[in-house]
This record gives structure tokens, sequence and C-alpha cells, in this order.
């Protein structure tokens, strides 16, 4: 009997899905419980689990984008398989080798209906003709991430005049389709750009006080709770404590509406080799060091292994980035929709300081915050940067529970 292998509906908004690859080659032999492929969407990555045993017979490929709920293979339990009897046109399990797309159907007439009611919204508003707007959706369908993608790259507002020439490729030119969660991440920064009013306000924190206070209780903290003390859940108890001062940077627009809150829900960005993803870190604050470290920690390796839900990523009131890590002096970050305010941290850098009059070599840090001018005033803004500051260099106002 064959069973099929149903591509699966992995959110509500999402109707498609990209085979990222297979596990398994074609006419292998499988157990009910092994991994048979990575799906990917515009939001995570899920992995398929034989629930059968049998023979695997792979019907759509590594690379292929199909539809939620269609069939992209299936198993034949009447059939024991084997390894090697891959028929020559099947595809390996490995990454596929780039091949040139054909351009994508652009929006097949200028008038608004049959818009989804995002992309209408967007349409007006920009005051843009989406007959010169290339669709990406499914069967070309306009998009809203279409709409802004087309303002950013300069693209004129019901303005005759020709389009941008299509894109020539030359010999050494490669051509690589974009990942869905690349596709995501794009359209989030375009969006977040085009909706906001984004300032940025920075200011500089000496790091020498969370030094002194981690080099010391470093060892006995790893002991006890079985993850590192890391800068970042300094950083995370001092953002939570400013959040609560300060609750405009914690909240969000909601069409007409302020929508505050009285939690604390902090993103994380994490770079991974597909893609920056921000994970969220629930009640952070309620959380004590030794959660917050173990949150992070077990976020971060599942975004490396790429294991991490739509859950994992959906919600957050505020986001924390750490360009530090690259190397990274100082930076602008971009908002994460729809919250009001994102964190900067950068690398810690020793720099000549006037302390009590003299000066002093110290291990200085740049901290950027970029927010919603529309919800956050200046004020608030500064005054948020300057508790978190503040905070850092006396830490005992954090509540060091781990001493």
């Amino acid at each position: 009997m064959k069973h099929d292998i149903i591509a699966p509906l992995v959110g509500e908004s999402i109707t498609e899905v990209s085979i990222l690859k297979w596990a398994k080659q074609n006419g292998e032999a499988v157990k009910a419980g092994d991994m048979l492929l990575e799906i990917e969407s515009d939001k995570a990555t899920v992995e398929i689990v034989a629930e059968q045993s049998g023979q695997l017979n792979i019907t759509k490929q590594a690379g292929e984008r199909v539809a939620v709920k269609s069939v992209i293979g299936f198993i034949d339990d009447a059939v024991k398989g084997t390894a090697t009897s891959a028929p020559a046109a099947a595809k390996p399990a490995a990454t596929p080798t780039p091949v040139q797309q054909a351009p994508r159907p652009a929006a097949s007439s200028a008038s608004i209906d049959g818009l989804s009611p995002a992309t209408r919204k967007a349409v007006v508003e920009n005051n843009v003709d989406p007959s010169k707007v290339q669709g990406t959706g499914k069967d070309g369908r306009l998009t809203k991430g279409d709409v802004f993608s087309f303002l950013a790259g300069g693209g004129q507002n019901n303005v005759s005049g020709a389009q941008m020439p299509a894109k020539h490729d030359r010999p050494g030119d490669r051509r690589v389709p974009m990942p869905m969660i690349r596709q995501r991440i794009a359209e989030r920064l375009v969006f977040a750009q085009h909706t906001a009013a984004i300032l940025t306000t920075f200011n500089e924190v000496d790091m020498k006080p969370v030094q002194d206070i981690r080099a010391k209780h470093k060892d006995a903290f790893e002991k006890k709770n079985g993850v590192k003390l890391s800068f970042m859940s300094f950083f995370t108890r001092a953002c939570t404590l400013a959040l609560k001062q300060i609750p405009a940077v914690n909240a969000a627009i909601d069409g007409k509406d302020f929508l505050f809150h009285d939690y604390v829900d902090i993103g994380i960005a994490v770079g991974t080799e597909r893609g920056l993803v921000v994970p969220v870190v629930r009640g952070a604050h309620e959380m004590t060091f030794a959660q917050i470290e173990k949150g992070i920690g077990e976020l971060a390796l599942k975004a490396r292994n790429n294991k991490l839900s739509i859950a994992d990523m959906s919600g957050g009131t505020f986001t924390i980035s750490n360009g530090g890590t690259y190397g990274s002096l100082l930076s602008t970050p971009i908002l994460n929709p729809p919250q009001s305010g994102i964190l900067g941290m950068h690398k810690i850098m020793d720099r000549p300081m006037v302390v009590n009059g003299k000066i002093e070599v110290r291990p200085m840090m740049y901290l950027a915050l970029s927010y919603d001018h529309r919800i956050i005033d200046g004020k608030e803004a500064v005054t948020f940067l300057v508790t978190v500051k503040d905070l850092l260099e006396n830490p005992t106002k954090l509540g060091l529970d781990f001493i």
C-alpha cells in the first residue's frame, strides 16, 4: 500500500513551502520514525518523519516550492527498498545546484480588486500602480512585501516611464533562488523602514563593573546551573527593568491604538547560515539570571540547528541584537515589527576615559536604541538608554540573584 507524504500546514497564513533537503534517497528503505526531509517556510524549518516503513519514493525534489497539503512523495509498505535503488534521475539530498529561474509574472492589471487587504492598503497609501510591480506570491500574486520592495528599489509611484531593465546574466554570474526565510526577512525589514518613523539614539557604557562581577562568579555560576554566565543575561535583566520604567518602549502600534504590555518577552537576534532569526525569551521580566541564560542558550542551539518553530519566533515585545559578536563597533539596528524598540550591543573596546578627574583605560561599549518615534518620544528613548547604562555600570541594582 502506498502512503502519501504531505507538505504540512505550518501556519494559518502560509500557503506555500520549500523543500529544503531530503535526508533519505529515492528508493531507499525507511523505517517509521526516520527523518525524511526538512521543509522550509518563510518563518521556520520543519522536519517530516516517516509514519510507515517501506520504500521511499520522492516526487518533489529539494529546492522545489510546493503548496501546503500537496503530495511530495510516498512510502510503499509493500516494497522493502534499498539504499542503492535510486534511479539515475533522482537528485541527492545535498543542496541543489543553483538554477536560473524564469521571471515571476507581474500583477495582471492596475486594478486593486483581488488584492489582499494588507496589500491593497500598501498600494493605496503609497500611490503605487500595481501593474508596475512584479508579484512574488503564489501564481504571481502581489504581496505587501512586493510593494515595499518596489518602493525601496527606487520604484516610481504612478509615474509613467520605462521600468528598470531586466538583469542579464554575464559569464561568472550565479543565480541562486532566494530561500523563503530570506524573503520573509527582506519583506519585514522593508516594511519596518516604510511604516515606522525610526530614529536611533546612542550612548556608551563602562563594562568594567559587569566584567568584574562576571569574572568573580562565572565558575560557581556554571557549576551550579550548568550554563555559562554571559553578558546577555545582564543586558536582558537591565532591559526588563528599564522597560518597566519606560513602558512605551515595550509597546506597539495597532491601527489607531497604542498596545501596552504588562510583561516583557525579549527577542534575541541570532545570526545563522540561512539568515537572521529572532527567537523569543518569554516572561523575561520574571526570570532569574540562570533561567535567562538557559532560555537564550536553548533557543540559540535550536537556531543553529534549524530547529526553531514558528512559536519560538512569534510575539516578542522588545529585541536585543548583539553585533559586537561579529566585531561591530557601532550600528543602527532596524526595528522588528510590530515592536517599537530594539537595543543594539557592540564590541567592547579599551578606550581612554576620564574617571574622577583622571584618565583611565576602560572597557567601553557603544549602545544604540532604535525606536519608533510615533509612540516613543526622544525623552523616553534617551531615558531608557541612560537607565540601561546606569544599571550596567551599577550592577548591584540588577538584583544579582546568583550572589
